[in-house]
């Protein structure tokens, strides 16, 4: 997600730099610098789409540090999906000068590359308004939800919803060879009636609509997601919770012509 939202901001004329350990994730139009300390120098504002809670902590305190060099970047957005808690924690671990904001999205890859995420966003009203102009470029619809942690509690219920989508469209999807349906006739079907979805409508520009569980692919990150929602309720998880996390890591690649 993070390298086509990095190209929109860069054909949109911003000044762009791009930094992540696993070199081969960038390749294109954005310069790189891979030091973190000379990352943390050049840079004015960081966009973080790092994976998790785990890895903006290593991105900000841990070897890379970016926000403990003595030179720093004035200001962070974490766009990554984390619990709302998580958010008012970093706000305690940075310094107190800097500025920041929740700002998680949704569309998927190919969303990012047409800049047509949708944008939840938490923090200041005005810090928001004064970026407003990035996430424009990186977005169709930006919902400004109200103070700090309120875009990733929006974030959260959002992917809660989209995760039990994605495992209901997968599961009528295996089930159409059983029944001698069209896996593509019965999307197009859902589209126009009250089977319609987000994931079940998009199926076939979806990056990763096919793929099967690992904990290190998309269908992994979704359960990192509803463990976000877990974590924000912070309550006894219900029996449909502990079923869905299930039915995630249980799911296999997807493939028509062998169904």
């Amino acid at each position: 997600m993070g390298f086509p939202m990095a190209c929109r901001l860069h054909q949109a004329g911003f000044k762009i730099l791009g930094h992540d350990i696993v070199q081969k994730h960038l390749d294109g139009p954005i310069p790189l610098e891979f030091n973190p300390d000379q990352f943390a120098q050049s840079c004015d504002l960081i966009l973080s789409v790092v994976r998790d809670e785990e890895q903006n902590l290593e991105l900000c305190f841990g070897n890379q540090a970016i926000f403990k060099h003595e030179k720093r970047p004035q200001g962070l957005i974490i766009s990554s999906t984390v619990s709302p808690g998580f958010v008012h924690k970093m706000k305690e671990l940075l310094p107190g000068e800097t500025l920041l904001v929740d700002a998680p999205m949704s569309g998927a890859p190919h969303s990012a590359r047409s800049g047509n995420l949708t944008f939840m966003l938490g923090g200041p009203s005005t810090l928001l308004e004064d970026w407003n102009p990035l996430f424009e470029c990186m977005g169709q619809q930006i919902h400004q939800l109200g103070e700090l942690g309120a875009g990733m509690s929006v974030k959260v219920l959002n992917n809660y919803v989209a995760s039990s989508s994605v495992v209901t469209i997968r599961r009528v999807l295996e089930e159409c060879s059983r029944m001698k349906v069209s896996p593509e006739k019965l999307l197009e079907v859902m589209s126009e009636s009250s089977g319609g979805t987000w994931f079940g409508n998009q199926f076939k520009v979806i990056d990763w609509a096919r793929e099967g569980y690992s904990p290190d692919n998309t269908i992994g990150i979704l359960e990192k997601d509803v463990n976000s929602f877990l974590k924000a309720i912070d309550k006894k998880p219900f029996p449909e919770d502990v079923l869905l996390l299930e039915r995630l890591r249980n799911l296999k690649a997807f493939d028509a012509e062998k169904e």
